[in-house]
């Protein structure tokens, strides 16, 4: 029995995370080990813990890191509360092996804790580049201390091997939010409604936007002029969620908060939606603004646009229905137009994102690694000169 220890730290890469633990648990030659920690702990976000339960898992351990403040010296302090507490969790559970997925800071200290401890990790979305986010470090440094890698794009599996991991040990099997959408029985219009007890105008619009963690004043001038841009449809039920535990994302929610009170009328905040209330939200919504991941690999797959806004997924690959825009409020206000009036029916909508059986393959390549032996002494794959 391979013991396979799933990591989560906030709602969104739970939501991703969710057909890796299922297939986990289908496989009878594999057990789940979950640690929940971060975010689903924190009464600011829901205390999304209660989700994963709801859903039928068991959580073997907890870990509260997160401080009550955003700011880079309380992150700083929550990074060094999970690396303590995380050590002592693999102590107890002796997994195989941890399956980490992206480059919030939870994560880090998540696989820096792993790496110490010599457990293999298998690390999902790597290779992948956010200029505007801190995230672009400690992707990169989880990269590094990983064993298996699971890009979910050829370029990003590239980068990878360009980091000096063996091409034997990087696989490109797609991205796990669209395979998690297609498992998903989206809610009717009624039933969201009930569901959230709330009545949807017609038409409406979805806001997630995160902090620019590499510049805490670009956060604040974003935010004013997103919402300044809103105030260009006031016609459009605007619905937001909150934004997460980043350096800065009190700031936002703040301002969110704000504006809610002046247009309680047309606007509204959730803390945590869940992926099955999120994406039931987004099918009917009109457009999707922000500068969340979520917008550009999830969403266009619904072919709902998205108006991604600045720099902070600049460096990821963009299906179709994705329009940039530049943080201004005129430059937001005329990428929402264009969301809101262009015939997106014709469009093909092919994504780069999307490949067949993924949690599958991932846990598939696990359990071949597993059962073959794993050598934690790692090369440095070095990448033949092109010619001149």
């Amino acid at each position: 029995m391979k013991k396979l220890c799933v990591v989560t730290g906030s709602r969104a890469e739970y939501s991703l995370l969710k057909p890796v633990m299922l297939r986990i648990l289908e496989d009878k030659e594999c057990e789940l080990l979950l640690i929940v920690a971060g975010m689903h702990l924190d009464t600011r976000y829901g205390i999304t813990e209660q989700e994963i339960i709801k859903d039928g898992f068991s959580i073997q351990e907890k870990i509260e890191m997160n401080l009550a403040t955003d700011t880079k010296t309380g992150i700083c302090k929550s990074t060094g509360l999970g690396l303590l507490s995380f050590g002592d969790a693999y102590e107890r559970m002796k997994p195989d092996m941890v399956i980490l997925l992206g480059d919030r800071y939870e994560i880090l200290s998540a696989a820096v804790a792993a790496c110490i401890c010599n457990i293999p990790i298998a690390h999902i979305h790597g290779g992948e580049i956010t200029k505007g986010s801190i995230d672009d470090c400690m992707r990169h440094a989880i990269t590094k201390m990983s064993y298996l890698h699971f890009t979910c794009a050829n370029e990003y599996q590239r980068r990878v091997i360009q980091l000096g991991e063996d091409p034997k040990r990087v696989y490109q099997v797609g991205a796990l939010g669209i395979e998690n959408i297609t498992r998903l029985s989206l809610l009717s219009r009624e039933e969201l409604e009930t569901c959230l007890a709330i009545t949807l105008h017609e038409p409406y619009l979805v806001v997630t936007y995160h902090p620019m963690t590499l510049d805490e004043k670009e956060t604040k001038y974003q935010i004013k002029e997103l919402l300044l841009a809103l105030d260009s449809f006031v016609d459009y039920q605007i619905i937001f969620t909150r934004s997460n535990s980043d350096a800065g994302g009190d700031i936002i929610n703040k301002k969110i908060d704000t504006y809610i009170l002046k247009n309680k009328a047309r606007a509204m905040v959730f803390s945590s939606l869940g992926s099955l209330r999120y994406f039931s939200l987004v099918k009917y919504a009109k457009a999707v603004i922000g500068n969340s991941s979520s917008g550009i690999l999830e969403v266009p797959y619904l072919r709902i646009p998205v108006v991604n806004i600045g720099e902070r997924q600049e460096g990821r690959i963009k299906p179709d229905f994705v329009i940039n825009s530049k943080p201004t409020a005129k430059e937001i206000a005329r990428g929402i137009h264009h969301a809101i009036t262009h015939d997106w029916k014709n469009e093909k909508g092919d994504n780069p994102y999307y490949k067949e059986n993924t949690s599958k393959n991932i846990i598939n390549i696990i359990k071949q690694n597993l059962n073959q032996g794993i050598q934690l002494k790692k090369g440095f794959y070095q990448l033949k000169q092109e010619k001149d």
